[in-house]
């Protein structure tokens, strides 16, 4: 996968620099320079066939918008991928929380329910396989 964004990236930096070349070209336009324009031209089209060819190879990439919104900001792309993580860690840990306290909250309701109602408990055990309380 990376050789196909490799061979994008080498395409694009070929395309960027002959747009330069032909701005440059335009910019100081003479008559005479009419047929390197028009070849510098063609080998911008060509360049944008091989980058549409390099396209159709990468259609199932999906990039998230916010990504976008940090390039605009001129922030880098990186960092959205970093802050993505560090959401999700502290998410884990929040539930992580969660999940022990609930199974804290358990193991004392069995507990106090056995002493209320021992019988009831003893079935439940029986049935759920459940070890006695610690």
């Amino acid at each position: 996968m990376a050789e196909k964004f490799d061979n994008l990236e080498e395409h694009l930096e070929k395309f960027i620099e002959k747009h330069s070349t032909v701005g440059i070209i335009v910019s100081d336009f003479q008559p005479s320079s009419q047929t390197g324009l028009n070849q510098k031209l063609n080998f911008m089209i060509s360049g944008l066939q091989d980058i549409e060819k390099c396209r159709q190879q990468l259609h199932e990439i999906n990039v998230p918008l916010e990504v976008f919104d940090y390039i605009d900001q001129g922030r880098n792309p990186q960092l959205y991928t970093k802050e993505c993580l560090e959401r999700a860690l502290a998410r884990n840990e929040q539930v992580k929380g969660k999940i022990d306290t609930m199974t804290k909250f358990k193991s004392l309701l069995i507990s106090e329910v056995g002493k209320v109602f021992p019988e009831e408990m003893a079935k439940y055990k029986a049935i759920h396989g459940e070890d006695a309380p610690s």
